[in-house]
């Protein structure tokens, strides 16, 4: 049975996608290092959306590139006009999605407590 998608749904895919190639060509990649749009959740009005991003390498810190990016939400926002067919385009807030460092540490964390129960297993292996 095929998902059904609504309004809201098609709509935060579009700005994802809108989003991803603007900040892809938009922002200096050594500086700001690879950015990610992971999800964009629009809420029912249209008034708003919520942004969640990641990145990778670059000389800045995850605040410097959140910082970075709110700052220039106006001018993607203006652009997301420019790009997409809407009465009104929505807010834009930027949120760091934290999902993916806080999956690594927990399979980190898991491998050191398998390793700590079975310390022979390392042995055995070789």
């Amino acid at each position: 049975m095929a998902r059904e998608f609504n309004r809201t749904d098609r709509v935060g895919a579009q700005i994802q996608r809108e989003l991803a190639e603007l900040v892809r060509t938009g922002f200096d990649s050594r500086k700001m290092g690879m950015i990610t749009i992971q999800a964009v959740q629009v809420v029912r009005d249209f008034s708003h959306a919520k942004i969640y991003f990641t990145f990778l390498g670059g000389e800045l810190d995850q605040q410097a590139v959140t910082k970075a990016l709110k700052q220039a939400a106006p001018h993607l926002r203006h652009e997301l006009g420019q790009r997409m067919r809407m009465r009104t385009v929505p807010e834009l807030h930027f949120v760091h999605d934290e999902s993916i460092e806080r999956g690594s540490r927990l399979s980190s964390l898991i491998e050191q407590a398998v390793k700590s129960d079975h310390p022979d297993q390392e042995e055995r292996d070789d």
